[in-house]
């Protein structure tokens, strides 16, 4: 199969392209990404040399770019997105223009260029909004709380429609929040343990009693493989792990695992529309014989681990915003 991953140089993207190589030797991937804020070449630069890889620079809003590099392949992986809810807060147009109308090309792209490729478009649990009790299930109503959450469910609408209009072999999948290596230090999980490292004040929200069910990148990347083999056209999968936990519990897990102070967590002012809890009924993917195979203690060891010994991959990416002892309104 030849496989275009979009949005590859990103943190799920790359460990997905990783992935794909290691588990299918027939594999070949092309790692389309415009380098944006959330990308980093580093986080595949090993792979250069890799016969089976490629990589093109470009947008996925560049219906003539896009257009060309389609008609090689058999398949699609949509990744490309901006991510970052804060930043979707500051500037909403641009996540806009990546995630609604940069999807809605490729679509167009793939329906005029390669109308029989398999499109995965890779979406999120927040366009769910935040449920008190109980888990979302994918016919539920959409209820998008932010720029972010809003501009992923506009893309989905255009992929859905997409296939009842034109026919289009594709498929959504919501998966709840990734964390592994590669990933950017704006994220939660890495922002924690290098602030930790650095033995800086680590930022927690409000109370720190927002849920999140977490789940190991890798895992993620096992369940879009599954989509891509089983998964049927015009249908939704949730991608859940299983391990919801307060954000300050996950804080507290990362200092724990490095043996640092629990001083060093600093409660800050929330952020505006902060969704209190997400949960996923992910029995559908379940039912195709996915089930995720780490636990979430284990894996976030790995992940501690990974980003102590890879210094040289996130010291490039940190800013102010991640090195200043106290860039937020402390509560």
């Amino acid at each position: 199969m030849r496989l275009l991953v979009t949005g590859g140089l990103g943190f799920i993207g790359s460990n997905f392209i990783r992935y794909a190589l290691s588990k299918h030797a027939d594999y070949e991937l092309i790692c389309f990404d415009k380098i944006g804020i959330g990308a980093n070449p580093d986080s595949l630069k090993d792979l250069e040399t890799e016969e089976r890889y490629k990589f093109i620079k470009g947008d996925i809003a560049d219906f003539g770019v896009v257009s060309e590099v389609l008609r090689e392949v058999d398949a699609v992986v949509n990744f490309a997105a901006e991510t970052h809810v804060d930043r979707s807060i500051a500037d909403p147009e641009s996540f806009f223009e990546s995630n609604t109308l940069g999807t809605f090309t490729l679509l167009e792209a793939v329906r005029n260029s390669n109308p029989g490729a398999k499109v995965v478009h890779v979406s999120t649990d927040e366009v769910y909004g935040d449920i008190p009790i109980g888990s979302s299930r994918e016919g539920d109503p959409l209820k998008p709380s932010s720029p972010y959450s809003a501009s992923k469910a506009a893309a989905e609408m255009f992929c859905l429609a997409h296939h009842r209009t034109y026919g289009l072999n594709v498929t959504v999948t919501r998966c709840t929040n990734n964390f592994g290596p590669y990933q950017h230090p704006e994220k939660l999980i890495p922002k924690t343990i290098i602030r930790a490292r650095l033995n800086l004040p680590v930022p927690v929200y409000g109370k720190g009693t927002n849920v999140r069910d977490w789940i190991y990148v890798l895992d993620h990347c096992e369940a879009l493989d599954l989509t891509l083999k089983r998964g049927k056209a015009g249908e939704i999968y949730n991608i859940s792990s299983g391990n919801e936990l307060p954000n300050i519990r996950v804080v507290e897990a990362i200092l724990k695992t490095m043996r640092k102070s629990g001083d060093l967590v600093a409660f800050v002012e929330d952020r505006p529309g902060h969704d209190l809890r997400y949960s996923l009924d992910s029995s559908k993917i379940r039912s195709l014989g996915w089930t995720p195979q780490h636990s979430f203690i284990e894996a976030l060891g790995e992940t501690v681990k990974w980003y102590l010994e890879n210094e040289w991959w996130w010291k490039p990416l940190i800013d102010e915003k991640i090195l200043h002892p106290t860039p937020w309104k402390l509560r």
